[in-house]
């Protein structure tokens, strides 16, 4: 065999591997014009390398941006350095559909792209190389444990049964909202309630029935709160609400407020028509407070002192 039919051949199988390989592989000229599109380009854009050949890129794909692309392409043309650009950024280049089974709800292929000189004989960058790696597999896998990671976050501070915030993760907020205080003084005050005579609720109807009073007043607790607020389930049928920057009074209305909406409501379980009340006491934070814990107990005696005095009541703490 003449070295000519080896060269040949190499070049033969070279161009097969080229065609045949699972990778994106386009090489454009410095007018952006299509030269080589192997047969995963083909094969997922459904263009024939005939029909590519000598076209310009952005005619064929109108999704890829002109401004963006350039810069990246001509910084690779005249540094003569290969560049990157990765699904995080831009989750693809050429907007192919996923056929791929495992990830068979995504909307796209997701990519890597590398961008690559190509150099002429008299060391002049004449070409640009585009290999185009599909990733769909990672990009949906990352972005579904990102996902998981985020639900599993938000789980860890909300309450199963009402959806509100969790006492733990409440009480860093307190405490949080407390250290602003301590350095802008901007007022704050609390509002902690719970259900009278919830024990009656729950040994007549049963905890079912019980469940579901603590889920409505829950419900009524976030329609009457602003975005701000920020609300928990403290215990059992016990409830509190950080309203930022509101002074007592202000915390006074809205407690009332709340405390009529309950009283006014109806809970229907089957054929069971529950009515309930709940008292409620306020706490404005106190520049003489050491610490959250203390404005925590004056919200507490609050609601003792409007259990004290008959229920279904709202109370500002006093001394």
């Amino acid at each position: 065999m003449s070295l000519q039919t080896e060269q040949l051949n190499e070049l033969h199988w070279m161009m097969e591997v080229l065609h045949t390989i699972d990778v994106g592989l386009v090489v454009l000229n410095r007018d952006y014009t299509i030269q080589i599109w192997n047969g995963f380009m083909e094969n997922h854009s459904g263009l024939l390398p005939r029909e590519v050949k000598g076209k310009l890129l952005f005619d064929l794909f109108d999704e890829i941006p002109q401004d963006w692309f350039r810069r990246k392409a001509e910084s690779v043309f005249l540094l003569k350095n290969k560049a990157f650009t990765i699904w995080e950024q831009r989750p693809y280049v050429f907007k192919f559909n996923n056929y791929r089974p495992i990830t068979g709800t995504a909307e796209f292929m997701y990519q890597n792209t590398t961008f690559i000189p190509l150099k002429s004989t008299r060391g002049d960058v004449s070409h640009l190389c585009l290999l185009v790696y599909d990733v769909t597999d990672n990009a949906t896998q990352k972005k579904e444990l990102k996902k998981a990671n985020a639900d599993l976050a938000i789980l860890s501070q909300t309450d199963g049964l009402t959806q509100l915030f969790n006492r733990n993760h409440w009480q860093q907020c307190i405490a949080a909202e407390f250290k602003r205080y301590m350095r802008n003084q901007h007022t704050s005050c609390l509002v902690m309630l719970d259900i009278d005579h919830f024990k009656d609720v729950n040994d007549n109807y049963g905890h079912l029935v019980g469940d579901d009073v603590i889920r409505h007043l829950a419900k009524l607790i976030r329609e009457q709160a602003r975005e701000t607020d920020i609300s928990a389930r403290y215990g059992g049928e016990e409830f509190i609400v950080l309203l930022a920057d509101t002074h007592a009074e202000g915390g006074l209305i809205f407690a009332e407020r709340l405390r009529k909406t309950v009283e006014e409501s109806v809970v229907i379980y089957n054929d069971i028509e529950i009515r309930y009340t709940i008292s409620l006491g306020v706490a404005q934070v106190q520049p003489n407070y050491s610490s959250e814990t203390q404005w925590l107990e004056h919200a507490d005696n609050a609601l003792y002192q409007s259990k004290d005095n008959g229920r279904n009541k709202a109370m500002i703490y006093q001394e």
